[in-house]
């Protein structure tokens, strides 16, 4: 039988240099100190009436109201989840179901995360259209395209706030109100959501001043814990549940409420929210610092995503003549985790669907590195990081180029 070693995995681990924050954080230590006490002395049930699952409540009201705070929102607006991909396919399909009797087109973008594409080709195989708008050479969302796009059966639109992969920012107060100017004219209701998973910490979330109608975002992205959620949900939104059962979260998403998961995630979302200009200050000076040297030290790298408008701690190239697979190998075999795009997908050998929106052709796209920081990487790791990537590169375009796999 295996023996799985908590202990020696950890060894290995702590010597790592970690530049993967887009595919999860490490969870701050005062985040799990908030959660610990609902492991243990406070486990109740928040919907029991006795003293025990009401201590579990009053923890759930709080964070409630800890999340409403940073969002700039009503508490009743906040609905828990089990994560983004929950909280995207419960805005869409959700909000789809409820208005499909006064329209049946969904608007969405190329470039979106698979939970927001996958959930609108859901809807399509129900028979609604879904246009799938296409992205500059940036990745970025045109605001004049979308309200375009509208027509007299639009009941959703979908842009993600920042891209996962290329980490370009997209003017989604300038989309909702497109959005929203145009169903003034058609004098329809047109929900507008917006997938904010990679933006909690470095943008701001005030969704009055975004103009959205629905938002999603996810604990474990700013060092929160993972298998929770949230789905802000605009009051007056139509919106059926995609999880019923017990009623709660105001019958808005079933089931018993992982109260230590959602007390962590409004502890980490408060703390990301507060530190947000000094990490993303940070992590933006890294951020250049790659960028510069990758572009003076590598020969004919591709910055993937906008060059200024772009998360701060994000930064994504293509490398022709590599793979991606086998740059992710040669930096784990020195000590340094990345990947090559959405984390959901890294096992694949497809191109990134991002790439290709931008028109890279499917062997540059293949050939990706995305390099995302986090409020404890330092000067010291990146400069470990060009090292062994300005080495690797060139040893790995030395390799021959195999052909005749069989794939053909």
């Amino acid at each position: 039988m295996l023996k799985f070693n908590v202990a020696q995995l950890a060894m290995t681990t702590q010597n790592h240099i970690y530049f993967d924050h887009a595919g999860t954080t490490p969870m701050d230590q005062r985040v799990l100190e908030a959660m610990l006490p609902y492991f243990t002395q406070l486990y109740g049930n928040a919907s029991s009436v006795h003293t025990v699952g009401q201590e579990a409540r009053y923890a759930l009201d709080a964070a409630r109201e800890r999340v409403a705070r940073v969002l700039n929102c009503r508490n009743r607006e906040v609905v828990f989840t089990s994560g983004g991909t929950e909280s995207d396919n419960a805005a869409i399909r959700g909000a789809a179901y409820a208005l499909e009797e006064t329209g049946r087109h969904v608007i969405t973008a190329a470039a979106e995360h698979h939970a927001v594409l996958h959930a609108c080709q859901m809807l399509e195989n129900r028979g609604w259209e879904v246009t799938y708008l296409p992205v500059d050479d940036y990745g970025r969302v045109d605001p004049q395209q979308v309200a375009n796009a509208v027509t007299p059966e639009t009941a959703l639109v979908s842009i993600m706030y920042a891209n996962n992969e290329i980490g370009t920012i997209n003017p989604i107060p300038e989309i909702s109100a497109a959005v929203k100017g145009r169903a003034q004219e058609l004098s329809r209701t047109i929900v507008m959501h917006t997938d904010a998973v990679q933006a909690a910490g470095f943008l701001d979330l005030d969704v009055r001043r975004l103009g959205v109608d629905m938002m999603s975002l996810s604990g474990h992205k700013f060092y929160g814990p993972k298998g929770v959620g949230v789905l802000f949900l605009r009051r007056g939104v139509p919106y059926l549940p995609l999880i019923t059962g017990g009623g709660q979260e105001r019958e808005r998403r079933s089931g018993t409420e992982n109260v230590a998961g959602i007390v962590g995630l409004s502890v980490a979302l408060e703390l990301a929210d507060n530190q947000r200009d000094e990490v993303g200050a940070q992590c933006a000076a890294l951020r250049d610092r790659i960028i510069a040297e990758v572009n003076r030290l590598i020969p004919d790298a591709i910055l993937n995503g906008h060059p200024s408008d772009r998360l701060p701690n994000n930064v994504n190239f293509s490398f022709d003549g590599v793979e991606g697979e086998s740059i992710l190998l040669g930096l784990d075999l020195q000590g340094i985790a990345a990947s090559s795009g959405s984390a959901c997908s890294s096992g694949s050998l497809e191109p990134s669907h991002v790439l290709l929106a931008l028109g890279q052709t499917a062997d540059t796209a293949r050939g990706s590195l995305r390099v995302t920081l986090g409020k404890h990487n330092t000067d010291a790791e990146v400069d470990r990081l060009l090292s062994v990537l300005n080495q690797l590169i060139g040893d790995l375009r030395q390799l021959p180029t195999l052909t005749g796999t069989g794939d053909d």
